[in-house]
C-alpha cells in the first residue's frame, strides 16, 4: 500500500521529500540518509538528495514503505 505525500508546489526535492514525509528529521540528514539506504523512484535506483519529484512519481525505500506524490 502507498502512503500520499501532499505537495503544494508543481515539484519538490528527493531531500525535501525525505522531511515531509518524516522519513529523516532535518534536511541536513538527507545526505546520510541515502548514502544508506536505497531509493527507488518509478522503479529505478536514485540517490540524489536534489532529483526533483512531480506528482504521480512513487518513491520505495525498504523498510519504510512506498509513497506517492499527490497535489
Amino acid at each position: 500500500m502507498e502512503n500520499n505525500v501532499r505537495i503544494s508546489t508543481e515539484t519538490i526535492t528527493l531531500g525535501q521529500f525525505l522531511k515531509l514525509a518524516e522519513i529523516i528529521q532535518s534536511g541536513g540528514m538527507a545526505k546520510w540518509f541515502l548514502s544508506e539506504h536505497d531509493c527507488y523512484i518509478n522503479g529505478v535506483q536514485d540517490q540524489r538528495r536534489g532529483r526533483k519529484l512531480r506528482e504521480n512519481d512513487v518513491i520505495v525505500i525498504k523498510e519504510y514503505g512506498a509513497f506517492r506524490i499527490v497535489r
